[in-house]
């Protein structure tokens, strides 16, 4: 079973922003800007207002049993010169009760299947010199 090497979880930690893609049961794609908080094995997403959130595009996605979705949380580094970062995963998200950075309430639990990493300082590259690191995480 894989997991976040430190570099990639000291990442996560300084990151506030993610995008989450989602896709209606007849296949139609959504990407949304999320805020997000990480137990270290599950990312939650949800939000300030249950009415807005239980309204959105990505929970009725989820609700509507569509529940393999994707995450992606990258920045700039720098700009000069361009230095990418990030972590992206395909992932399952469920809707979940959870007590979170909005409060206690319904929130999307996602759980990592396969990420992949760029750019982040101290993250080990492959010995065939990809640029990205791959981890298959599994479940306990």
């Amino acid at each position: 079973m894989g997991s976040y090497s430190e570099p990639e979880i000291q990442y996560l930690k300084s990151q506030r922003l993610a995008r989450i893609a989602t896709a209606t049961p007849q296949g139609k794609p959504d990407v949304s800007p999320v805020a997000f908080e990480f137990d270290g094995t599950h990312f939650f997403v949800g939000s300030h207002s249950q009415d807005i959130f239980l309204s959105t595009r990505k929970y009725k996605n989820v609700r509507d049993g569509n529940k393999q979705v994707a995450l992606s949380i990258d920045d700039l580094e720098s700009v000069q010169p361009w230095k990418p970062r990030g972590i992206k995963m395909n992932v399952t998200a469920e809707i979940v009760e959870h007590n979170g950075m909005f409060g206690p309430g319904k929130y999307l639990q996602i759980t990592p299947a396969v990420s992949w990493s760029w750019g982040i300082k101290g993250l080990q590259q492959s010995k065939e010199g990809n640029f990205f690191v791959k981890t298959v995480h599994g479940r306990d």
